[in-house]
């Protein structure tokens, strides 16, 4: 095996002396990547609530209405089937034009994506507009590159605090716009009656709203955006070097405007350069990916399986819950989260350390599992009382500190990266296959459910299931060391 060069071992981290002063957060950056963060989520949750009566209302089904579940399931996984396909060579891509020009072209795609699916008058076009988004959507693998590239180890644990925020935003306004202004002329025929257009096209008006958020953060990306990457090369000239083959051989060297950590970089990072894939399959990097895709594999198939339990009949194995009450749950549930991790996860993180919390988090899967037939057996014996609601309780306070284990892997993936002009690249490999995890999991944990809910079935099976899940990610968890630090430090 030939020996790696100095500059593929050399973690972009290292640093002579661990500084001892939390460097401010840079907001004059970060409330703009907040913004373009919010984009992702405000689209997507907005075309949650009308998508099954669009799926109707064009006929694919032929009035088979077990046949929605199905199209509603080909338009989530061309999305993220695309998205899979391309996350990496947009993440590779930034590390060598720049991270603002991949978000640029990002936020355009979206926002084109969301007005012809609210255009669109056959499945075919649905699906066109999904995968058209899900192939340009770099976002989740660029702004964290960009957030890591803008902060250091002092301040990157408060910044990530502040990260679920958006995320938790478009969770609340995006089903309002999609559930109430979807068939406007139908809802409100006083207001949008005369309009043929909105007659024509009944999902163009939910589609339009995002669509004009997400331009006007484009624009605001495009004039207030600093580029953080550390080297960055003009397209055109990276296309005639022959798509990334001869761009290794070269020195290269800092743009001007670069936006630089002073406190983060040296003139040996500074003069660093992208690596191929082969050379980003470090033992380092595949350990954070073995642990995020395990990890997001038991968040989502918890996140499936979730709200299918409480609807479930309890003689079925569920909790008989209705759809307010179930909503209102998870609302909740979701609040409680964002709350606690924007305001205690710095103060844990200073603390405990990531690997500590990223531990505790992992391990709380198994007693989250093993609350569900608990839940069911208390229902079945008592009702749903005190004790079923203690035991729920419970449950959601264990996915406060599940869901922390994502700013701590965002830690574990800096520090893995193998050189700062590969970050992107680093958060790409992460990111495809967490997305293959939001693939996989939701199908297979959803159908298992109803297997062994299925009358001479094990009913306990998708415990067995998810049991099974969470003993991975927790195995996998113990690739990584206690501290990002250990992998920062070492030669």
């Amino acid at each position: 095996m030939v020996r790696q060069s100095d500059d593929e071992e050399t973690p972009f981290l290292q640093r002579q002396e661990q500084p001892t002063t939390r460097t401010p957060l840079p907001w004059d950056q970060l409330w703009i990547i907040l913004l373009s963060q919010l984009s992702d989520p405000l689209a997507f949750q907005t075309l949650t609530p009308f998508i099954p009566q669009l799926i109707r209302d064009i006929g694919v089904i032929h009035g088979d209405e077990s046949k929605v579940g199905y199209y509603v399931g080909i338009l989530q996984s061309s999305y993220y089937a695309f998205h899979a396909l391309t996350i990496f060579h947009w993440g590779q891509l930034s590390d060598h034009i720049g991270r603002k020009p991949v978000i640029l072209t990002s936020l355009l795609a979206l926002s084109v994506s969301m007005f012809s699916f609210g255009l669109s008058k056959t499945f075919l076009g649905l699906v066109v507009s999904r995968t058209v988004c899900g192939a340009f959507d770099a976002s989740s693998s660029v702004i964290e590159s960009i957030v890591m590239d803008i902060t250091d180890a002092t301040n990157m644990p408060k910044a990530y605090s502040y990260m679920p925020v958006p995320w938790m935003v478009g969770a609340v306004i995006g089903p309002l716009i999609g559930g109430s202004l979807s068939r406007p002329a139908d809802r409100f025929p006083d207001i949008f009656g005369r309009s043929e257009l909105l007659k024509t096209y009944p999902y163009l008006l939910p589609c339009s709203i995002p669509t004009i958020f997400v331009s006007v953060v484009w624009i605001v990306t495009y004039f207030r955006l600093k580029e953080s990457a550390p080297t960055r090369i003009p397209l055109w000239e990276l296309i005639k070097r022959g798509c990334f083959r001869q761009s290794y051989a070269q020195p290269r060297h800092p743009s001007s405007n670069v936006l630089v950590n002073p406190g983060e970089a040296n003139p040996g990072e500074v003069q660093s350069k992208p690596l191929p894939l082969r050379a980003l399959l470090t033992p380092r990097v595949s350990a954070v990916t073995a642990s995020n895709a395990t990890m997001g594999l038991f968040r989502i198939a918890f996140n499936s399986v979730l709200p299918i339990f409480y609807a479930t009949p309890i003689e079925r194995g569920g909790l008989s819950l209705d759809p307010p009450r179930i909503g209102v749950i998870l609302a909740a549930s979701s609040a409680a989260q964002v709350i606690f991790q924007l305001v205690f996860f710095a103060r844990l993180h200073d603390h405990f350390g990531a690997g500590a919390i990223y531990i505790t988090g992992i391990s709380s899967s198994i007693p989250t599992v093993i609350l569900f037939p608990v839940i069911n057996i208390l229902a079945r014996a008592h009702g749903i009382g005190w004790a079923v609601w203690l035991c729920v309780a419970i449950q959601h306070a264990l996915t406060i500190s599940l869901i922390m284990c994502y700013p701590c892997l965002a830690l574990f993936v800096r520090a893995s990266a193998p050189n700062r002009a590969s970050l992107g690249a680093t958060n790409g490999i992460v990111q495809m296959f967490n997305t293959g995890a939001r693939i996989i999991a939701p199908a297979s944990a959803a159908s298992v459910f109803s297997y062994s809910m299925q009358e001479g079935h094990d009913a306990w099976l998708i415990y067995y299931f998810m049991m099974a899940i969470a003993f991975l990610a927790v195995g996998a968890s113990q690739l990584l060391p206690r501290n990002p630090s250990v992998w920062e430090d070492h030669q």
